[in-house]
């Protein structure tokens, strides 16, 4: 495709899986190379076709440098106090202190529209002492798909699973910053909006895992007019979730009680990325 740019095993290299790249006669020309596939790399499952990489690498370079294969992972073992170094940037920070080196934050940018979240939904928060704030922000016109192989290869490297670019793009933050977010389908929720409650008596919810669990008065949900849609802090619920059908997004950021949050962990027996922060 004109403009896009590929990767290319010339004549001789060997790829991941053994073969090695020759050439070849291909209707009626002479093939001296190999475009390649994830799956030919070892890179991914993505057998489907050839495997695109983004417009600003510079032509030429070598694969491992263009998608950072020879990146250092490091992994820290941190005490139970030091949960503001479970984000990057908080071992930025940390490294920084200890350096004198500057500390270069994330430049964060917001393109918003003229539509008000305040006009689309609302958040009534029923429990203040489990949840003090909930911050809600909407995004239309939404198109799900795999994310950028560049931030797949990030997460994967982080131990976490790529999902879609909604999904993958809150667990980026989440690393990043160490705040983590959720996202809700937005044409799911009862009302189109939320409300932040205690769990009704013998209510129950399935969780992202498709366990379904029984929840007590002592927890804390996010819920819309109907039924809860995610366990605080801890997983969101089956329902409500970023499928391919999605198009509008409402993004949760909140605050929980820790204690709260540790509790329900505990009983549950689910220990997330996101209670972990949480809980800390």
């Amino acid at each position: 495709k004109a403009g896009s740019v590929y990767q290319c095993a010339p004549e001789g290299a060997e790829i991941p899986n053994g073969m090695k790249s020759k050439a070849v006669e291909i209707r009626g020309e002479t093939s001296h190379g190999m475009l390649c596939s994830e799956t030919e790399l070892g890179l991914g499952d993505d057998a489907s076709g050839i495997m695109e990489l983004w417009p600003e690498h510079k032509l030429g370079t070598p694969i491992v440098e263009a998608l950072g294969l020879d990146n250092v992972v490091l992994d820290l073992e941190l005490t139970p106090n030091r949960s503001d170094c479970l984000s990057v940037l908080g071992v930025a920070r940390e490294v920084s202190a200890i350096t004198g080196n500057p500390l270069r934050k994330p430049q964060i940018s917001l393109n918003e529209g003229d539509t008000k979240a305040a006009d689309l939904t609302s958040v009534t928060i029923e429990a203040p002492d489990l949840c003090p704030r909930y911050a809600a922000r909407i995004i239309r016109g939404i198109k799900i798909c795999p994310s950028p192989y560049w931030m797949r290869k990030r997460l994967a490297d982080m131990g976490l699973r790529p999902i879609n670019n909604v999904v993958d793009v809150t667990n980026y933050v989440l690393m990043e910053l160490g705040h983590p977010l959720h996202a809700f389908d937005f044409n799911n929720l009862a009302e189109k909006r939320i409300v932040v409650r205690r769990p009704r008596a013998g209510e129950q919810i399935t969780t992202l895992d498709e366990i379904s669990r029984k929840l007590d008065s002592n927890m804390l949900v996010i819920a819309d007019a109907e039924n809860s849609i995610a366990v605080a802090g801890v997983m969101g619920g089956a329902g409500s979730d970023v499928t391919e059908s999605t198009t509008d997004v409402l993004l949760e950021s909140a605050y929980f009680n820790p204690v709260s949050i540790n509790k329900t962990s505990k009983e549950l027996g689910m220990h997330t990325e996101a209670s972990h922060r949480f809980e800390r």
